[in-house]
């Protein structure tokens, strides 16, 4: 098992590697870019040098990138639509200039347009992107809170855009404890997990999850409140 943090890249992309090392970590997840806005600052030569010599002297691996929030691939929205499609193709490409193996993403909220559109939305964004961007970055799904109008809550819903994928062996799942129990996936006690996790097995196949994202939730089970809290006090 490997068990890291989500790590700042403030000054530049690559002491976000020291920050790993300092706190013992075996793996850790980043942004590649402000999450909170569209553009995204040119990775210099000299800092993507720099990040894969120390990650390879570390020996941490493997590395996920998150994409910014702003991304919804179910919106109806064109320009939020297309802004989305174009920052998943600029993450798979900065990705594999890092040597960053897995690109993690919120799927998204279809904005009241039903979820069957949702669906058709998500998958022409990931096909396309793949289509564009040919590389062997995997892109992971991660489930959500089940808050109105979010895609990706259950189990049965991340199976059915995974199975619309052209190159499924392309895209995975990070499976997220706050949004799984907000969903109403309970966690609590040995039986209830290992419940939970069997239906995972079962719906999606344990092949497919790479990266958990372990964190206790401010909600109560199936409270639908995407509210993350630290591990031992929600």
């Amino acid at each position: 098992m490997r068990i890291g943090l989500h790590l700042s890249i403030q000054g530049s992309i690559d002491q976000v590697v020291d920050r790993a090392m300092e706190r013992n970590c075996n793996t850790f997840q980043m942004f590649s870019r402000n999450p909170r806005g569209w553009q995204a600052k040119e990775l210099e030569v000299g800092e993507l040098e720099s990040f894969k010599e120390k990650l390879t002297e570390s020996e941490i691996w493997p590395v996920f990138i998150h994409t910014a929030y702003l991304l919804n691939l179910a919106s109806p929205k064109e320009d939020v639509y297309r802004r989305s499609v174009r920052a998943l193709k600029e993450e798979l490409q900065r990705a594999d200039k890092l040597g960053v193996p897995y690109v993690v993403t919120h799927i998204g909220s279809h904005l009241g347009h039903g979820k069957s559109e949702g669906f058709r939305r998500i998958t022409e964004a990931v096909n396309h992107s793949f289509s564009t961007v040919k590389n062997d970055v995997v892109l992971l799904l991660e489930n959500t809170a089940g808050t109105r109008n979010s895609m990706g809550s259950y189990f049965e819903d991340l199976e059915r855009i995974i199975s619309r994928i052209e190159d499924r062996k392309r895209v995975g799942v990070c499976f997220d404890t706050c949004h799984a129990y907000a969903a109403g996936y309970d966690l609590v006690s040995q039986g209830a997990l290992q419940h939970t996790l069997q239906r995972l097995d079962e719906v999606i196949g344990f092949e497919k999850l790479r990266l958990v994202h372990l964190n206790d939730s401010k909600g109560g089970l199936g409270s639908k409140i995407d509210r993350h809290e630290h591990i031992g006090i929600g």
